[in-house]
This record gives C-alpha cells, structure tokens and sequence, in this order.
C-alpha cells in the first residue's frame, strides 16, 4: 500500500502558491499576514491533516538563537496607573519587574513597560502600539482595583497576569501561595510561644484575595484550642485610633500584619517589640522597616511569569485560555528585629 506523504510546510506553500514564510507565519497567527490569507492558509491545512510540531518548532528555535542571533522579540509589561494604590511601585512590584527582565533577557527577550491610565495610555491605544510593533506577550503586573484590559484584540496576544485574580478577561495567573504562607507563618509563631495572635489587613487587600489570608489564619487557630480566638481587624484604611482600640480591647500578644507602622501603634499602647509582644509582617518587600515575616519572593514570580508568556508563544498559543490556571509561588520565611529568634 502507497503511503500517502504528510503535509509539510513546503507542500502547503506550493499548493497555495505562496511562500513558505507567509504559511509558517499564518500558521502562527502572526498579525503581518492578512486575516484572509491566515484563514485560507489555516483551512488549507486543516484540510490536509497538518499538525503543529512543538518539539520541532523549539528545537528550530534553539538553532535559532544559538546560531543566529539571541534575541527574539519584545515583550510587554503592562501597569495599571491606580492613584489609590497605598506606596506604588514599591519594592514588591519593582523586585518582580527585575525577574521578569531578568528571565526574558535569558530566554532571548526584552521587557518593555507600558502605563495605562490617566497620565499613560488608554487600552485602545496599548492595543494599536503592540499590534503595529509585533509584540504579541503580555505581562499584567498587580493591580490594586480590579483590572480591565478586555479592549485587548486578545486573538493577537499571549498574557499572564501576576497576581492572584483576573477576570476581565480570565488569564493564567501567577501569585504567592498565600494559605500556605499564612499557615506556616502562624505555625511559626506558634512554636515560639505566641497564644494571642492578632490578624490586621486592609479590607481591600482580603476583598482582592477573596480573603484566603483570613481564611487560613482562623483555620490554623480553629485547629489549636490553645491558641485565642481573636477576631481579625479590617481596615478601610490604615487608622491608628481603629487599630489601637482593637489591640487594647483584645490584648494579642502577636499582631500579623502588612505594613510596619502598627509597631509604633502598638508601642503607644504599651507594647515593646519584641521583648513583651511580636510583629509579623505578611510581605517584607512592602517595608523599609526591617520585620520579622514573610518574603513573598517577587523576583521569583516575574520569572515563573515570563516562562509561561514564552511557553505560550512557542506553542502558537494566542488568546483568552479556556481553562486560566492559576500558579503559585511559595513564601519563604525571614527572621527579624520585631520577633525573637528563640521561643519565649
């Protein structure tokens, strides 16, 4: 029996009568090829059986880059301009911008940022600029509100977003492991002789994170009948007088936290940290203060971003993904002047 040849890159051009480049770049959706050439290329290889090789299109990458030239294109990191964010950009948001540059660069790209907003560009225009430049990876940095980017024409892009939810429209996320860490960080603070802990967030902090950190905060002292149960503070903004006569109304011995202004609080209500109580910041990278607490490893999730941007390109996966997954990175634990580094 006479096989019957796969359809190649090669045979479809010559069957179209069109150049191999203009069907390889159809095949990939690249927006250079007119929307009607891309679809009579894509028919015609539906049509003919031809299947996508990954593994060879990676390797042809690897040839390209090590034989030809290391860079590959631009990426785009893409900012909310929110006037209401409390201390932005910080560290956290600056730390996962240099891992996501670093990693890009590694891998052959270059990040380039781009604001969106009042005093930056409307998502109309974003649009327009990444389309006319070709750049088709998209890297959402965290937002304090919720974002919106569905003006997006998203059948030209790839994107990530790193933080824990979007929806408008629904990408792959990247995060920290926020259970976890709170888990463990409770847990620690446990073993050195805390029994009071206290819980305080920003309401829009918890909102955001459909409340995972005061989810796992009352599950792990729920779990330990030892511990008191002291109801979590949540504030619409940071305020002093709130705080204070929520710490003297409950008397935590522990107070976890964000932001490293509630030792003062807690000093003007008597505390001294750490020799009588303990302070246990829930992100170091907000603070200039040193603090015990946990380093939610931003530059770590810039990288994990990148390489799912980049996986996505090489596997010609452009879109709104059916199924946004969600990728956490874990939290990883940094004693510090506002806890002792011994049991009590």
């Amino acid at each position: 029996m006479n096989s019957v040849p796969r359809p190649t890159i090669r045979s479809l051009a010559r069957q179209l009568h069109i150049s191999r480049t203009t069907v390889s770049e159809a095949l990939r959706n690249q927006p250079r090829v007119s929307a009607r050439t891309r679809e009579r290329v894509q028919a015609a290889a539906l049509a003919a059986g031809y299947r996508f090789n990954p593994l060879a299109s990676s390797v042809l990458s690897e040839i390209r880059r090590t034989h030809v030239s290391s860079f590959h294109g631009v990426l785009a990191a893409v900012s909310l301009e929110e006037p209401a964010r409390p201390r932005f950009p910080g560290p956290f948001w600056l730390n996962l911008l240099r891992g996501a540059s670093d990693r890009a660069a590694e891998l052959g790209f270059r990040l380039e940022r781009f604001m969106v907003g009042q005093r930056g560009l409307s998502v109309h225009r974003l649009d327009t600029i990444l389309r006319s430049r070709g750049i088709r990876g998209v890297l959402i940095m965290p937002a304090w509100s919720r974002p919106d980017f569905t003006q997006l024409s998203w059948t030209n892009y790839t994107g990530v977003y790193a933080d824990y939810l979007m929806d408008l429209p629904a990408l792959h996320s990247v995060c920290p492991d926020h259970p976890r860490a709170m888990m463990g960080a409770t847990a620690r603070l446990h073993e050195l002789g805390y029994r009071r802990p206290g819980l305080v967030l920003l309401e829009q902090e918890s909102n955001r994170l459909q409340h995972r950190w005061v989810a796992a905060f009352l599950a792990y002292v729920h779990l330990h009948p030892e511990l008191a149960l002291i109801p979590p503070l949540l504030l619409s903004e940071m305020a002093p007088e709130r705080f204070m006569g929520w710490f003297k109304k409950y008397e935590p011995d522990v107070v976890l936290g964000h932001r490293a202004e509630m030792i003062s609080w807690m000093t003007e209500c008597g505390a001294r940290v750490p020799e009588t109580h303990g302070f246990c910041c829930l992100n170091i990278h907000l603070n200039t203060t040193p603090c015990a607490g946990l380093d939610q490893q931003p530059y770590q999730i810039g990288v994990r971003c990148i390489e799912i941007v980049i996986s996505q390109l090489h596997r010609n996966e452009y879109g709104i993904p059916e199924l946004p997954c969600n990728t956490t990175v874990p939290s990883r634990w940094v004693d510090g002047p506002t806890l002792p580094s011994r049991p009590r």
